[in-house]
């Protein structure tokens, strides 16, 4: 058969079998003959030509140019007769997105190693020197992944070898530590390798800017732009780190920098005195599940009061391998495995676990009343902390008049009860915390608010304004002040956690993520967006839709009475619904894993009310996206 593709800069006039299909691929075509082309129109169109890379070629070349080494070839070769293993690895390459990359350590072009990191370093280089602001260095820090201090010592000496100052950490630390060292520091940017709370395979690559907050539009396009520029990895430019320190580029960070951070926390205790007192009864139990977490929770919180901690033995060193859990994510109730048995024997009141990075918090707090051990979403424990240290500050008379409490679209709707109750401007973004640190910049530069509090559904918040990313250590401490607040007042923190659901209602919210990996995964996801895109949806499960947002379109639909605005939100592959009774849905791809996720959430009038409302609106929401 034949089939003709107009691309509007050129005609490509292909003939295939009646084997041949046809896979879209993030823009790409995958054309599959005899042999696997890949196509990238998205590169073609500004070049006005047609680029193709037959990615068996690209791995033949992996396995025998000398620009790649023997370790690296040997790991291919292994992998000769996988046809789909190769597919996987080189059908397109490991792409920078908007905070960088995230991928499967290995060798190929879509995979983690020293040559797609090094093309990203060189890249961000390119940017900086165009920037003019070489000299005021980058901060460097790294979490306990694999090859996570490889890649951050290669990371400072490319970064040395274009003739940029850099601030490497001596050790592993937590992320909201390097947000912190990029303000401390003044430096132009950040790098912090990491991969989050992904499994054990896989790392990544933050990339911040000068304000502590990781990179959004339109820097995060240009800084793009120069990554996908280096076209070959000989452009990618090596010094050793005895030229470097030479030089006076490549300079270490050490306990200092704890010192500061530590201490800047401790100045956002509301109630100290009450956490001396009380940190003497309270129970906490604590785990890093393997990551930076106890490199400054366990002092963090012994120097506030905390007397009675327990650190998970077997969980506290850090370790990529994570060999105590499947799944180093404190969203997970299997993580807390370990943590939730040694809670039960020392008969702890809260138990606590950061991710490998830091940035999220997990919570179990016991209810006295039944002897359980009770979990907390994201939401719950962020809107906890928030109920606590809002009503605090106004109690103490320091609650700004122009505050701000910044949320995302995703995230509970409790959020704006209580800043509605204390006065506060509630302000949504999109997911990510990077689009918080973007608003808190913005009111920094405009000096007409004062931010209070921010926080997302996936297990982050911010209680002050010394960084510009999500703080899980900063979120241990606030719970363990919280805690102690709450027992001196003869309430646990599940009792106010109820106490908050009903003064506010009972706001209960979900999430679903069905993943798809590779190559057809990726097609998949992409194919569900639009199904889903294209529906007239009028009713979800037993709610009338009331509004259909479509963040990509930048289109906002009254579904009553059929009239249209946009949305005053970035463009972003968001599908967002306002349904009646306070219920809502959202659907977007993950940027960093290969999965589709659902969000959603209800108002009851009890816990029970809201809980079967909640299940049925993901069952009927999961259809709509099939």
């Amino acid at each position: 058969m034949k089939n003709n593709y107009n691309f509007g800069v050129v005609n490509l006039h292909l003939k295939f079998n009646q084997r041949t299909h046809v896979r879209f691929i993030n823009f790409k075509f995958v054309l599959t003959a005899q042999n696997l082309i890949l196509f990238q129109p998205n590169l073609c169109l500004k070049k006005g030509m047609i680029v193709m890379m037959n990615y068996l070629e690209e791995y033949k070349k992996w396995c025998e140019s000398p620009e790649f080494d023997e370790e690296t070839k040997k790991e291919l070769q292994a992998i000769k007769n996988d046809e789909k293993e190769i597919e996987d690895r080189f059908y397109k390459e490991l792409e920078f997105g908007t905070a960088g990359l995230r991928g499967v350590i290995g060798a190929g072009t879509n995979r983690m190693n020293k040559y797609t990191v090094g093309k990203a370093t060189q890249g961000l280089a390119n940017y900086i020197l165009k920037q003019g602001t070489q000299d005021k260095g980058v901060a460097i820090s790294y979490d306990s992944r694999k090859m996570s201090k490889e890649f951050s010592m290669q990371t400072a000496l490319i970064l040395n070898a274009n003739g940029i100052k850099t601030y490497l950490f001596e050790n592993l630390r937590p992320v909201p530590e390097l947000s912190f060292a990029v303000r401390q520091l003044e430096c132009t940017a950040g790098v912090m390798i990491t991969a989050s709370h992904n499994p054990p395979k896989y790392n990544g690559y933050k990339v911040y800017w000068d304000d502590g907050s990781q990179i959004v539009s339109p820097r995060d396009k240009d800084i793009i732009n120069e990554v996908r520029n280096v076209k070959t990895f000989s452009e990618i430019k090596e010094t050793t780190r005895e030229e470097a320190e030479k030089s006076g580029l490549f300079n270490i960070v050490g306990t200092e920098m704890d010192d500061k951070y530590i201490q800047t926390l401790k100045k956002l205790v509301l109630n100290p005195e009450t956490v001396k007192k009380q940190g003497k009864n309270l129970k906490v139990v604590y785990t890093p599940l393997h990551g930076t977490g106890n490199t400054i929770a366990e002092r963090l919180l012994k120097e506030i009061g905390i007397e009675n901690l327990y650190v998970v033995p077997e969980q506290k060193e850090p370790d990529g391998n994570f060999p105590t859990v499947d799944y180093p994510n404190p969203e997970d109730p299997k993580a807390f495995k370990l943590a939730l048995e040694l809670a039960k024997k020392v008969d702890a009141d809260v138990v606590l676990a950061t991710d490998p990075d830091a940035d999220r918090l997990g919570i179990f707090a016991k209810d006295t009343k039944t002897g359980e051990y009770m979990s907390y979403t994201g939401n719950m424990s962020a809107l906890l902390i928030a109920e606590y240290r809002i009503s605090q500050m106004k109690e103490k008379g320091i609650l700004p008049s122009n505050g701000m409490f910044i949320t995302t679209i995703v995230s509970s709707e409790l959020a704006k009860a209580i800043a509605k109750e204390y006065n506060l401007e509630c302000i949504e973004v999109l997911t990510g915390f990077k689009n918080i640190g973007a608003v808190m910049r913005k009111a920094d530069e405009t000096g007409d608010k004062k931010y209070v509090f921010g926080f997302e559904e996936s297990y982050g918040c911010l209680i002050g304004d010394y960084a510009r990313d999500k703080d899980g250590i900063a979120a241990v401490m606030a719970l363990c002040e919280a805690a102690c607040y709450y027992k001196e007042n003869n309430l646990t923190l599940w009792d106010q956690m109820i106490n908050i659901y009903e003064k506010y209602g009972y706001y209960k919210e979900a999430q679903v993520s069905i993943v798809r990996e590779g190559s057809e995964g990726a097609e998949e996801i992409k194919q569900m967006m639009t199904n889903t895109r294209n529906k007239d949806i009028t009713k979800i499960g037993d709610y009338k839709v009331l509004t259909f947002k479509d963040v990509e379109k930048d289109i906002v639909k009254n579904m009553i009475t059929g009239e249209i605005s946009t949305t005053g939100l970035p463009k972003s592959n968001v599908l967002y619904y306002e349904l009646e009774d306070n219920a809502w849905c959202c659907v977007r791809p993950s940027g960093t894993e290969p999965k589709i996720k659902l969000y959603m959430g209800v108002k009851g009038k009890t816990e029970e009310d809201a809980n079967s409302k909640l299940e049925k609106l993901k069952e009927a929401m999961i259809e709509e996206v099939k």
